[in-house]
């Protein structure tokens, strides 16, 4: 389990037969193997580490999924340890498991903060509403406005500059993982449950829409 805060943003070293080399520091601290790692918000298992860089095995599953398969050696990569219990949840509680990719069709910037469009597939925008929660390539962001087949998220220029967000381009692809709130709710409406907690009662009581 993650929160969608990029703790360090690595570089990639090499990329062959699903086995991926990344470089870093922040995220090596009391590392061991079978820890698990976020890698542009795709969890994936340490196999083996150094003092400068770790290795993972990527499973055909998340390469399929994913837009690792399309990493560059000498790309950033943006990274995030494994939630603790004594960690702080500043974003959301994101899984690691990447619903699927969506394409940059806009970016614009303002003072103080850049707003992406994203353009995303039926099983993502499903769970997309105004002020909720998604995480793409592993940053937790709040989505500012919903179209038919895209959304806005609004990025500050901390995580531009601290974050492998601020070089994507339009027509580049990100990793999107829905709220996971929001999958169990619409799984309780499609089994009729009548419970009264319902996706708008979480989001105006502050469970959702934190990112």
């Amino acid at each position: 389990m993650f929160t969608g805060t990029v703790q360090e943003v690595g570089l990639v070293r090499s990329i062959s037969s699903g086995r991926l080399i990344i470089d870093a520091s922040k995220v090596l601290d009391n590392l061991n193997p079978g820890d698990s790692i976020a890698v542009n918000g795709a969890c994936l298992t340490v196999t083996e580490f150094n003092e400068k860089s770790f290795t993972v095995d990527i499973m055909p599953e998340t390469l399929k999924r994913t837009t690792l398969k399309t990493l560059n050696t000498n790309e950033q990569v943006n990274l995030e340890r494994a939630l603790t219990l004594e960690g702080l949840l500043n974003g959301h509680l994101v899984q690691g498991h990447v619903d699927a990719t969506g394409k940059i069709i806009a970016i614009k910037n303002y003072d103080g903060a850049t707003v992406i469009k994203i353009k995303a597939p039926p099983e993502v925008m499903c769970y997309v509403v105004e002020k909720g929660s998604i995480a793409v390539d592993g940053i937790s962001l709040t989505v500012l406005a919903r179209g038919e087949d895209n959304f806005d998220v609004s990025i500050v220029n901390f995580s531009m500059k601290h974050t492998a967000i601020g070089n994507r381009v339009e027509g580049d692809m990100v990793n999107l993982e829905a709220d996971v709130l929001a999958k169990y709710m619409l799984q309780f409406s499609k089994n009729g449950n009548n419970s009264n907690i319902t996706y708008d009662f979480l989001q105006q009581n502050g469970f959702l829409g934190a990112g």
